[in-house]
């Protein structure tokens, strides 16, 4: 399952009431910028003792990067090289400077407990670019960013 970090960290110190738009803005290009170019993806593998090894580094394509207004979501493209083909994906970390999210992942359409289904770009063969479309709800993230607010 999909899993944010840092929410709080973004949120924190803001002087004006947080709004979807005021969080879409934050993560766009406020404070921590996709914290706008400063975002990647990185897939990972488990060798049979548990150790995550990486097999992919994907960076945001800037001009991807766009806010759906009526649906109140962040849409952006990542692409970049396969390091390693020695192990099959089952994890990826999204990360920005202060945001980030992670969960697991598949080559394989429709696998249960997978968040992202790695698409065709993902080839498993050193060398080759691999693309990833990536959402993010910020209608979602404002009601998590309302319950830390609560705490407060």
């Amino acid at each position: 399952m999909r899993q944010e970090q840092g929410l709080e960290l973004l949120i924190h110190d803001q002087k004006q009431l947080i709004t979807v738009k005021r969080l879409s803005s934050l993560l766009l290009g406020g404070c921590p910028r996709i914290e706008s170019l400063h975002c990647c993806c990185s897939i990972y593998g488990k060798t049979k003792e548990e150790q995550s090894v990486l097999l992919a580094t994907m960076d945001i394509i800037p001009a991807s990067l766009s806010y759906e207004m009526f649906d109140q979501r962040i849409d952006f493209i990542v692409a970049g090289p396969i390091l390693n083909d020695q192990l099959v994906p089952l994890t990826y970390k999204v990360t920005g400077e202060l945001f980030s999210f992670y969960g697991r992942c598949s080559t394989i359409p429709k696998v249960c407990v997978v968040d992202l289904y790695l698409n065709q770009s993902y080839t498993e063969k050193t060398g080759d670019i691999a693309r990833q479309n990536f959402k993010i709800s910020v209608k979602g993230l404002f009601k998590q960013c309302k319950k830390l607010s609560i705490g407060n």
